[in-house]
């Protein structure tokens, strides 16, 4: 039975780790989800982010992107909106001259699928801490 109970929540957790198959709250004009997962490895964004979906990106030092398409707010100082997204992506200073994002380095055509797949990250599919879809959780 423990062996059983195990597998599910080894299962749950795989799942709350990928990005939402519902429909994103945005959408990036020229941003190809589809395409990020291989320049967000290239970029090494990983290595600051926790990234669902994105193997290896599991870095403590920026903040979890998990939910991204679920906040108001980026970096704490710009509406969450398409266009600052990607303008964020590519020069982080131009919205924030005190971050310590450093520079991407990013084309256009990158950051725009980067934020595309940002959007895709949403609590339909809860990552860490939460294991469960929101749907198994309970409500008030």
């Amino acid at each position: 039975m423990l062996a059983k109970v195990a597998r599910v929540a080894l299962a749950c957790a795989a799942l709350a780790c990928q990005p939402s198959s519902a429909e994103p709250r945005f959408s990036v004009a020229g941003g190809v989800a589809s395409r990020a997962p291989d320049a967000i490895a290239q970029y090494g964004c990983g290595s600051c982010h926790v990234i669902p979906g994105v193997s290896g990106a599991n870095g403590r030092v920026g903040p979890p992107l998990t939910d991204f398409g679920d906040r108001a707010y980026i970096a704490g100082r710009a509406r969450n909106e398409p266009e600052l997204l990607v303008r964020w992506l590519l020069v982080p200073q131009s919205i924030d001259p005190e971050t310590v994002m450093p520079p991407t380095g990013l084309s256009d055509s990158e950051a725009r699928d980067i934020a595309a797949y940002l959007y895709t990250l949403t609590s339909d599919r809860l990552g860490p801490p939460h294991l469960l879809p929101r749907s198994w959780l309970p409500t008030h």
